[in-house]
């Protein structure tokens, strides 16, 4: 039996298997019967970004949760964050978000919520795999009479909006404060705008015209150059990127340059340590975080602690551990006090608080974290072989690591969610940095490439 499930949902080229009709109708029918939380009619939240593919997988998974006797609620396109929230505040049994996050608009995934607003355990995940693959679910299903229905629910994205407002202290206001959006053409097009605005911000916003085809594209969480820009021609106080499904951030600060995940992490983390709610005195981060970030949890007096990466472990860590803080430098933060997932506009409320109660532009509180020189090359592969069973990476990864000796150190791993390996080399310089970084890549490349 293969897998469906990835380290971040399913995920796969929109009409194909997996991200195709008749799997989505399947995932549906499954997590009817896997998450409903007792003999009552089961109740799913359904959104999504704004993928063109969305409108098939959205209209296949309805079919599939009311063919099984439950319940759908369409939110339409609504951040994956907000489709958790709405899952939990509705005490619905299960929330499901179509979409692939920061890939290209070729891509769509399914992501799947528990009724507490938390994404599925691998035990969740695999009961799942099992009801699609055994072939069983076409005799389950219940007789007409107990058929489920669908509704279009549509004031979901207000209740997001004042539930995001409400995470922004009330002490605080953000009138005179001028900020440029970049929504990346995708979900969280309507609600971020809206949001800023009505806490009195000056807002401008750009690349929120999705078209079904243009979300990502050179623009978002992974594209800030054109952020960049704006927020230098606006004379503005900091720029705000989203990725495509808005579980993420990346900000840009007064003069236009870029901060990453880990430097608002450390920006976060000493606000609260200093007001006495960073419980355990605890960040969590993952394997792929900057050096800088445990250097500077030592300065500041808390501890670090490196999950593996995806939110999801950084999550279970932060619930073992009794942490309030955690998340990934791409931007992917998890602030536990206000939510059960990343949000990327919930962090940039948390990081607006944060320069108000300093009173400090953003190029200044981004020093509070030195970032090591660091170079991530993505390597497109064929297969993904165990890296410690190729011989020649062990050998390039073992030659690297004793050339830096402490002064540096390599990450090799594969995507979760993409045939590509990521080749990660921090150092002391950024030549350095570079050179041993496309020197791994070139060997990956040859070897499994």
């Amino acid at each position: 039996m293969g897998r469906l499930f990835g380290t971040d949902g399913i995920r796969g080229e929109a009409n194909r298997y997996p991200m195709d009709a008749i799997t989505a109708f399947a995932v549906g029918q499954a997590a009817v019967l896997v998450l409903k939380r007792s003999h009552h009619t089961p109740r799913v939240i359904i959104g999504k970004d704004t993928r063109r593919s969305g409108y098939m997988l959205e209209s296949a998974l309805e079919s599939g949760v009311t063919s099984m006797g439950g319940v759908s609620y369409l939110v339409g396109v609504l951040p994956t964050p907000g489709i958790a929230f709405i899952t939990e505040s509705m005490r619905a049994d299960a929330g499901a978000v179509i979409s692939a996050s920061h890939n290209p608009y070729e891509d769509n995934g399914i992501k799947l919520f528990s009724g507490a607003g938390f994404k599925l355990s691998d035990d969740q995940e695999e009961q799942i795999e099992e009801l699609i693959f055994g072939g069983r679910l076409p005799d389950m299903v219940p007789p007409p009479h107990d058929m489920g229905r669908a509704y279009r629910m549509e004031d979901a994205a207000g209740r997001y909006i004042v539930f995001l407002k409400n995470t922004f202290p009330r002490t605080l206001s953000m009138e005179g404060m001028k900020i440029v959006l970049d929504t990346a053409n995708g979900a969280t097009y309507k609600v971020a705008p809206a949001a800023f605005t009505e806490l009195g911000a000056e807002v401008t916003v750009i690349h929120n015209t999705p078209d079904g085809l243009n979300i990502n594209e050179n623009c978002g969480s992974q594209h800030t150059e054109d952020l960049r820009r704006a927020v230098v021609q606006n004379r503005a106080d900091i720029g705000l990127a989203f990725d495509g499904d808005g579980d993420r951030l990346i900000a840009v600060d007064e003069k236009g340059n870029e901060i990453t995940g880990d430097q608002i992490m450390v920006i976060c983390a000493k606000m609260l340590k200093e007001e006495g709610r960073l419980k355990n005195d605890l960040l969590v981060s993952t394997i792929m975080s900057n050096m800088g970030l445990s250097v500077a949890c030592k300065r500041y007096g808390f501890k670090n602690h490196a999950s593996k990466v995806g939110d999801r472990y950084v999550l279970e860590d932060m619930q073992r551990l009794g942490g309030v803080i955690g998340g990934e430098e791409s931007g992917h933060v998890i602030f536990l006090e206000h939510h059960t997932t990343g949000d990327g506009i919930l962090t940039a409320m948390q990081l607006l608080a944060a320069m108000l109660k300093a009173g400090r532009p953003l190029s200044e509180l981004a020093k509070l974290m030195d970032v090591f020189p660091q170079k991530l090359i993505n390597v497109d592969v064929k297969s993904k072989p165990g890296i410690q069973t190729v011989p020649q990476i062990v050998e390039a990864i073992k030659q690297v690591e004793a050339e830096l000796k402490d002064e540096g150190r390599v990450l090799v791993r594969y995507s979760g969610t993409q045939n590509m390996c990521r080749v990660m080399v921090e150092g002391p310089t950024a030549e350095i940095t570079e050179k041993y970084a496309v020197q791994l890549a070139d060997v990956v490349r040859a070897a499994i490439g």
